[in-house]
């Protein structure tokens, strides 16, 4: 475990209540379908491998990843909203054709750590950057439909991160009244980002996807971990 974000305190200010708690990279490993889908989708928009271009669009794609995926295509492709449409579409055929074929499953100990948040006494949301079909294949690919409170895609509440709008959606859904409350669990700097936005409690940066310490810190983590499966004992913690 890193040290907290200087300035943080996780001393109790208010009872956690509810985990929000990322899926990609977080609690869910997707053995790189994510990638292998964006660079088939590109590449039908005549995108090469080895192009500056191809470069630039899957460093952008690694930077946003957590972000709603239609607007990741609608910022790649600004100059061509049909392109855009098209890209999201391909990624979203592919990646579901790959989780199909090949599944996905928990990031080490996620499940462990969901129950001891569970005998904590806090809910559990799972929020994701797909749409609602992909996210839903997910969990039912994992045996997890019953697994959370409620799981919510950007579609659900708005937009994705790092926008608030999914943690604050979801407290509203589970009739909360201090979003102070909240816990919000990540891998990415939109994860965190979105959780600073809503005035979470509690945010934590995980290195077992695609951001580092660094970058999660400098984005507002309270705290960083190597996984999701030491989160249940910072609400021991505190």
């Amino acid at each position: 475990m890193t040290a907290a974000h200087p300035g943080r305190d996780l001393r109790l200010r208010r009872p956690l209540r509810l985990a929000v708690l990322d899926m990609s990279g977080t609690t869910v490993d997707e053995g790189g379908l994510q990638d292998e889908a964006f660079g088939a989708a590109i590449g039908r928009e005549g995108i090469e491998p080895g192009t500056t271009r191809h470069e630039t669009m899957v460093g952008y794609f690694r930077e946003a990843r957590g972000t709603a995926r239609h607007e990741i295509f609608g910022s790649l492709f600004a100059e061509d909203p049909e392109a855009a449409r098209r890209a999201n579409q391909s990624f979203e055929d592919t990646y579901d054709r790959l989780l199909a074929e090949r599944g996905v499953r928990p990031v080490e100990g996620a499940a462990e750590a969901m129950a001891g948040l569970r005998e904590a006494g806090l809910r559990i949301v799972l929020t994701t950057g797909f749409a609602r079909h992909t996210q839903n294949m997910i969990l039912e690919s994992l045996g997890w439909m019953g697994v959370s409170d409620l799981s919510l895609c950007p579609s659900d509440a708005g937009r994705g991160v790092p926008y608030p709008d999914m943690i604050l959606t979801a407290l509203l859904a589970l009739d909360l009244d201090d979003v102070r409350s909240v816990m919000v669990v990540g891998d990415t700097v939109g994860d965190i980002r979105a959780g600073q936005r809503a005035g979470a409690g509690l945010t934590v940066g995980v290195l077992t996807g695609y951001h580092d310490e660094g970058a999660l810190t400098g984005a507002g983590a309270s705290v960083v971990v190597p996984s999701v499966r030491e989160v249940p004992a910072l609400v021991a913690g505190r």
